[in-house]
């Protein structure tokens, strides 16, 4: 059976916006007004075809990406509901990425949001088609007028206005849109409206708002500009192709009215969809990784890409595709061009929240969904056998927070690490690290809500009990100024003995400093530590006192010992190493003596050499509304965090600081309550510094103690 829409009557829309813009209520408006569905449910009531995963149900907002499909007026549109916090931006940019048109959900209560301005971030290097959707003008306190010149300023004049509401508050009910130059008059339970001549006190404003839209259309094509300068208008359908080919070059950002709440506006934008927005066929072709172009035809070589996987109880992984390119029909066997691997397409289904549907193929442009690709993952390729097919990946962001996760339960480490391996399968932006460094397993996310989520998942799906903890700290040891130190390791037992003598120098190592003083220098190698740093180790030897065998078990000796140094147990960086005299027997020397005498030599040396902690700062990045500032500001200075100035980025400021990685534990949650979630960092690694004399002694002392406690 052929496909019931073909690829110019598919339209791929994804739902965005700040946490509480009303998404996911829109969602349910647009199903219910195309007879999806014959009662709207709602987020409060837990009802909603979007929010059905029973965590979002228990905490009343959108955690994960959903895909739906309505149909309207011989269109197919489906519909990807996001979730509003930063925590789930992988979730918003795999939507993105296989969406077609941007819905920017505002509340009109609050303007837009640092969540609208994070994700409008996204949706600018993606170049995804916009529209602006002014959502709760029902509310008492919604201002539109206000949202408007918001979204202008950060967005910029490109925000265009379609519609506009007669009223705000309680008593809206009427929309004017300067597009068809029509009052839209809704009933009290929304719904389809009335179609009514604009009254005479709104046709000034309607008639100032109509032309300005007009000449942002006719500005972005000659043709148009011609049209409109001979006959002084255009007509709708010429408006409408004319803001289709603006919205694909990101030249214009029409902007609507809505009540999703009291089921006002959605048709009318489900229609503007329908006939303005871009199908995928008219978007300018995906490109693969190696630049080739892959025109969105059915008739082409079937290429579709995973843009994201679920693990279901009892039935497997369920992957969320889009088709680039050609047919899709259950039955057919796709290479996985990561790994080519050849994967059967057993099943196909469209999506309706929680529903599968079956279907027998998708077409070019459609998005759907198949079960149990054994060994595809997110950001895979599947193609057709015989062509080399690769598209771009989703580029996920870098995590923000880091805690150390075990099992309550003793004996159930294995059920964990399964279970953290399936997350890491559904949820890119999770990172999990076994950090030998640090001898712990580490789960990287982006914040307190993202790890509420994974604790959920682990606890509920897998049935495994675990805690999160602080993580420790990835200090590193170095030194002051220069030490030496000699070191004789003898043994004798019954057969052979052990014997070897060193005599060392070290220095902290800068780049560009001249070679040791008073030492002649037989040979010198230098290594870059994969911890960061350097080690540069000389051979000062005269005489041969030591043979140059030994000097590798010395060198090892030194390495191992820089492994775990002496104050903190942490890796040690920056030091020049000298070996410039020592004894050795010619029965009872060997490798083993030689690196003993190493690492006690070099042990020695350090404690001498003024050794000195370093602790790991971080750039942090905070995006804050600018009546917020001082209290984030003086957050990040009780985190011994040094701010190093404001930017002002659109409507937000920007604190910039730099503050120690020990001190930022806690600091997504703590910026969540200061800001009310008005708020969003990002934090990278900056350097290693100097830790102060007190804080040093005192982690010192902390190692001692633990390091005691453990040979007890």
């Amino acid at each position: 059976m052929a496909a019931e829409f073909d690829t110019s009557h598919v339209k791929n829309i994804v739902l965005l916006g700040h946490a509480g813009s009303g998404k996911t209520t829109l969602a349910e408006c647009m199903l219910f007004e195309a007879g999806l569905i014959n009662r709207r449910g709602s987020v409060e009531e837990a009802t909603s075809v979007g929010d059905y995963h029973p965590l979002e149900q228990e905490r009343g907002n959108s955690i994960f990406s959903k895909l739906m499909h309505t149909k309207w007026r011989g269109y197919k549109i489906n519909i990807l509901d996001t979730p509003g916090y930063d925590d789930f931006v992988g979730e918003v940019l795999s939507a993105l990425r296989v969406a077609d048109t941007g819905v920017m959900v505002l509340n009109a209560t609050m303007g837009v949001e640092v969540g609208t301005d994070i994700i409008w971030e996204y949706t600018d290097k993606f170049k995804t088609p916009m529209i602006f959707a002014v959502n709760k003008l029902d509310d008492d306190s919604a201002d539109f007028d206000r949202t408007v010149q918001e979204a202008k300023d950060h967005f910029g004049s490109k925000v265009t206005v379609v519609q506009y509401p007669r009223q705000q508050g309680a008593g809206f009910h009427e929309i004017i849109d300067v597009l068809r130059m029509t009052m839209y008059k809704f009933h009290d339970t929304g719904g389809k409206p009335e179609k009514l001549a604009i009254p005479d006190e709104e046709k000034e404003k309607a008639e100032a708002l109509h032309k300005e839209l007009v000449e942002a259309i006719a500005s972005n094509d000659e043709a148009l500009m011609e049209k409109y300068f001979d006959k002084g208008e255009l007509e709708e359908d010429e408006m409408k192709e004319g803001l289709k080919k603006a919205m694909i070059a990101h030249d214009i950002f029409p902007l609507f009215c809505l009540s999703a709440l009291r089921n006002m506006g959605s048709g009318r934008l489900m229609g503007f969809i329908d006939n303005v927005c871009p199908s995928a066929n008219e978007m300018p072709p995906q490109k693969t990784i190696k630049g080739e172009e892959v025109p969105c035809d059915a008739a082409g070589p079937p290429c579709l890409f995973v843009y994201k996987t679920i693990s279901e109880p009892h039935v497997g992984d369920l992957s969320f595709f889009k088709v680039f390119s050609g047919t899709v029909k259950t039955g057919m066997e796709l290479v996985n061009e990561s790994n080519g691997v050849i994967e059967k397409i057993n099943q196909l289904f469209l999506l309706e929240g929680a529903k599968r549907l079956p279907v027998q193929e998708l077409v070019a442009g459609d998005i759907g969904a198949t079960l149990k690709l054994r060994n595809t993952h997110v950001n895979n390729t599947l193609h057709a056998k015989g062509k080399m097919m690769e598209l771009p990946p989703i580029e996920f962001p870098t995590a923000n927070v880091t805690v150390c996760i075990e099992s309550v339960n003793k004996g159930e480490e294995e059920k964990m690490a399964q279970a953290l391996h399936q997350l890491r399968e559904e949820d890119p932006t999770l990172i999990i690290e076994m950090s030998k460094e640090l001898k712990q397993t580490l789960v990287h996310c982006q914040g307190d809500m993202h790890l509420a989520v994974a604790k959920w998942k682990i606890e509920n799906g897998q049935k495994v009990p675990v805690k999160f903890g602080k993580p420790k700290i990835a200090y590193r040891e170095t030194i002051r100024k220069p030490a030496e130190a000699n070191y004789r390791h003898k043994k004798q037992s019954g057969g052979a003995g052990q014997f070897g003598e060193v005599f060392m120098r070290i220095e902290p190592y800068y780049e560009g400093m001249p070679d040791p003083s008073g030492l002649t220098v037989r040979g010198r190698e230098t290594f870059d530590l994969e911890w960061g740093g350097k080690l540069v180790f000389y051979n000062c030897i005269v005489g041969g006192a030591i043979d140059a065998r030994f000097l590798p078990s010395i060198l090892k000796g030194v390495m191992e010992k820089m492994n775990e140094g002496p104050l903190t147990g942490s890796y040690v960086r920056d030091v020049r190493v000298c070996v410039y005299d020592g004894k050795m027997h010619a029965v009872d020397s060997n490798d083993i003596s030689f690196k003993i005498a190493g690492i006690m030599a070099f042990k020695d040396a350090f404690q001498k050499a003024d050794p000195q902690v370093l602790e790991p700062i971080y750039q942090v990045e905070v995006l804050c509304p600018e009546e917020l500032t001082g209290a984030v500001m003086g957050d990040l200075q009780s985190r011994r965090g040094m701010v190093e100035g404001i930017d002002a980025e659109g409507h937000f400021q920007k604190v910039l600081a730099k503050v120690p990685l020990a001190e930022m534990h806690g600091f997504s949650s703590s910026l969540r309550s200061i800001t009310q979630g008005r708020a969003k960092f990002k934090m990278r690694f900056e350097s290693y510094q100097p830790m102060g004399y007190e804080l040093q002694k005192k982690l010192t002392e902390e190692y001692n103690k633990s390091a005691e406690e453990a040979i007890a």
